[in-house]
């Protein structure tokens, strides 16, 4: 097929994608609970793309379809029994003292509806820590200031970056663990309690995810990513000790973007603090457009700390809702891949024989990565269910875009490292003018 034809052919599929309604079932027993999904409808007949839960705690998701005049929750209710099965759950322990930053710009909309989940969660000691990253205007500290006062504590950090963000977070919390979110999920109301609780019950921990879910399936590009397993990694919780390399991750530990995201995840403070932290140079707001969170991830075990993810510890994310917003994605995930890879390197040369050893392997690995992936399902059809099953090809387009990213990465993160130095460097004049002028 023309490559022209091809793109049109990707086009016309795309534009095909329907909508799927999002929803909780909640199983206890023979007592069943649904709900919709964060700022959904109630359930309709229809896909449904929906979280089962036992016992509060997420277990699964499936597709359902729910006929025409049918009962939603029986409909629902009966497919989840039988592919959901009884799990048996230890209680979370209790909680340290933890401290949840969330980094944003000139969203104070999207930051609001954030901030009202978080400050809804079971954990018994919390603080809410709101960095403002390079603002353009005041919008966001007047938000905080007017609608949350005392409850959520505001920092200003004017050099742009989502790393730089997260590092004025770091030195600004009180709490023995660290949680980070983005401005753009809504948390599940024992989110955090579940992201935290392992840090009591493991002292060599050093860091902790945790499930991320779609908050809406509104439109094709959203649809699209999370048939491709979205930001999910899975309802099997799992702990990377890099004392025990696991057997079936053979690029351990630079192959970071299967312990989480950043939208989802938590450090013992004092760990991440003595690693420096994450790389300002990284992240999205500078020329290397991601890849901070990974960073942070590869530093920590390679101190010697564990890793361990929950699917327990969930956030309701809200995926990017267009074509063009997908370009970008996929470009910034190429670019964030190599570009943390890169920050890992020069700033922990020791690493680079373990790294030059996993080379042959990381290619292949990067090849599989950015290939274009066929459906599981019948071709065109289908919408997401499971996160291991794909019902939509991935564009061609979209891992081209991955791949050039990826060579792009390196150059983008010496580029931002620059950028860095001159904003320093800006900023340090600027203090020294102002002092001058006090006198």
């Amino acid at each position: 097929m023309a490559r022209s034809a091809r793109a049109q052919e990707e086009i016309r599929r795309f534009l095909d994608i329907g909508a799927v309604q999002v929803a909780e079932l909640d199983l206890d027993g023979d007592e069943a609970v649904l709900r919709p999904g964060p700022g959904s409808p109630p359930v309709t007949h229809g896909e449904v793309f929906v979280l089962v839960r036992r016992g509060g705690r997420p277990v699964g998701t499936l597709l359902g379809r729910v006929p025409e005049g049918a009962d939603a929750k029986a409909v629902l209710a009966e497919r989840a029994r039988a592919e959901c099965g009884a799990t048996v759950f230890g209680a979370p322990g209790q909680p340290p003292f933890t401290t949840v930053v969330v980094a944003t710009r000139e969203r104070a909309g999207q930051l609001a509806r954030a901030l009202d989940s978080l400050l809804a969660q079971d954990h018994p000691r919390f603080e809410i820590v709101v960095v403002d990253n390079a603002p353009v205007t005041d919008e966001t500290r007047e938000l905080v200031e007017r609608k949350y006062a005392e409850r959520v504590r505001y920092v200003c950090e004017p050099v742009p970056g989502l790393a730089a963000a997260h590092n004025a977070g770091l030195d600004a919390v009180r709490g023995e663990v660290i949680a980070f979110t983005d401005d753009d999920v809504v948390a599940d109301p024992r989110w955090l309690t579940e992201l935290s609780a392992p840090f009591a019950a493991d002292a060599g921990l050093g860091c902790s995810t945790g499930l991320i879910l779609p908050a809406r399936l509104t439109t094709p590009a959203q649809v699209l990513l999370e048939s491709h397993g979205g930001f999910a990694k899975g309802f099997t919780p799992r702990t990377y000790d890099p004392a025990h390399p696991p057997g079936d991750e053979p690029l351990f530990p630079f192959t970071a973007g299967r312990f989480g995201s950043g939208a989802n995840m938590a450090f013992r403070t004092a760990v991440l603090r003595s690693v420096g932290g994450f790389d300002p140079a990284t992240g999205a707001g500078t020329a290397a457009r991601g890849g901070d969170d990974l960073y942070g991830f590869v530093r920590v075990l390679a101190q010697g700390h564990r890793l361990h993810y929950t699917p327990y510890a969930l956030v309701w994310h809200h995926h990017r809702e267009t074509w063009r917003d997908l370009e970008t994605q996929a470009y910034g995930y190429g670019a964030g891949l190599t570009a943390y890879l890169t920050a890992v390197l020069v700033n922990r040369p020791a690493l680079l024989p373990a790294f030059l050893a996993r080379l042959p392997r990381g290619l292949a690995h990067a090849r599989t990565l950015t290939a274009v992936r066929d459906t599981d399902a019948a071709e065109g059809t289908g919408a997401p269910g499971d996160h291991d099953e794909r019902t939509h090809p991935w564009p061609r387009r979209l891992s081209r875009l991955q791949r050039r990213g990826m060579v792009y990465g390196p150059v983008g993160y010496l580029r931002a490292r620059y950028a860095l130095r001159a904003a320093v460097r800006e900023q340090t004049a600027q203090r020294a003018k102002t002092a001058q002028g006090a006198r």
